[in-house]
């Protein structure tokens, strides 16, 4: 029996989008261009690394954040990256790149070539707020509390 094709859901992808403006946006702060902040990732007091998010450009409409982990498997494993398009206009964040792969597109066929999932940019943007929501709800900075 054939499968449906996968539609995309604009609602729930501009709703992740516009809730990762408002994490990154918290996490970020007052940093500008070119500065990084490192945000200790904790659990049971045993520390699993930071996240670390870089501020690569800011202009009046848009920011380009880069976002990675560094921890202890960092020799063994590659860590997690991406880049991520904050637009300031319309308050949202959207995931341009991930682990050196750009330009996703809002379905794809499945099998493809890459071996994306049909809703391949609807899940790196769900990651990414899921990350940073952790960030948010189990790291440690010196920096005073975030709002």
């Amino acid at each position: 029996m054939p499968r449906n094709a996968y539609v995309t859901d604009l609602k729930t992808l501009q709703g992740e989008c516009a809730a990762n403006f408002i994490r990154l946006s918290r996490l970020l702060g007052d940093l500008e261009a070119g500065e990084t902040r490192e945000v200790a990732l904790v659990n049971r007091g045993r520390c699993l690394g930071a996240l670390c998010l870089e501020l690569q450009e800011r202009a009046p409409y848009t920011s380009i954040v880069r976002v990675s982990q560094r921890g202890a498997l960092d020799s063994v494993i590659e860590s997690p990256r991406m880049r991520v398009h904050l637009y300031h206009d319309v308050r949202m964040a959207e995931v341009t790149d991930f682990q050196r792969q750009r330009h996703f597109h809002g379905r794809y066929r499945y099998p493809n070539a890459r071996m994306h999932q049909p809703d391949e940019k609807l899940q790196l943007n769900r990651f990414l707020g899921e990350w940073l929501e952790h960030g948010l709800a189990h790291g440690h900075s010196d920096l005073p509390q975030l709002p």
